[in-house]
């Protein structure tokens, strides 16, 4: 995802070619990022998008579809990177593996300024029935399977282990980046990965 430094210098510009609804929700993600989902109401957002409200509800039926659909579109992303590791690393599941954790290692810096979205929502979201927070949890069970699948490409042992012990890292890396209690996240982060993958296979096998 753009770095947030990198959004206030072009963003009207870019905003400004953007249709009605994807500029809408680029507002969106903007204020929840930076201002939190409940501290944001539909006018600051129309605002924001330079539309209004009746505009907003056009395209979403309430204020949590709005939500939900940001998530959608954050949980793409991560999705997506699974789709680059193994499509640049074909055959080669142990760099999957690690070309997902330079993924999360590079967000790092992003991270340290507005925070990891899926964390501040659902932090912001306790109702186990509020659609994002449905969108989030579904997410995060897709990514399990599909980490635990390269490790079991991988030849890991015990594949769910390996998984849960490598989203343990990748997700406390993100958390003790955004409270800034570990420096050098990223390249601590990548370290423990290859130490997980070594201890579990070996560092000289791939499948």
């Amino acid at each position: 995802m753009e770095p947030t430094a990198a959004r206030p210098s072009r963003r009207p510009e870019r905003v400004a070619k953007l249709p009605p609804r994807e500029r809408i929700l680029d507002a969106a993600e903007e204020l929840f990022q930076r201002e939190g989902i409940r501290r944001v109401g539909v006018q600051a957002i129309a605002e924001r998008a330079e539309t209004t409200k009746m505009a907003i509800y056009r395209h979403f039926e309430t204020k949590d579809a709005l939500v939900a659909e940001w998530l959608r579109i954050v949980a793409a992303d991560y999705q997506a990177a699974f789709d680059r590791a193994e499509a640049d690393h074909p055959g080669r599941p142990r760099e999957q593996i690690l070309g997902l954790a330079r993924f999360i290692a590079d967000g790092l810096p992003g991270i340290s300024h507005r925070g990891c979205p899926f964390i501040n929502s659902l932090a912001e979201l306790p109702d186990r029935a509020h659609p994002a927070r449905q969108v989030v949890e579904e997410h995060k069970a897709r990514q399990t399977r599909r980490l635990t699948g390269m490790c079991a490409a991988a030849g890991l042992p015990d594949p769910e282990q390996a998984a849960a012990e490598i989203t343990f890292v990748l997700e406390g890396a993100q958390v003790s980046t955004q409270n800034g209690s570990v420096d050098r996240a990223g390249e601590r982060l990548l370290r423990i990965v290859e130490g997980i993958l070594d201890r579990h296979l070996g560092p000289a096998r791939d499948h």
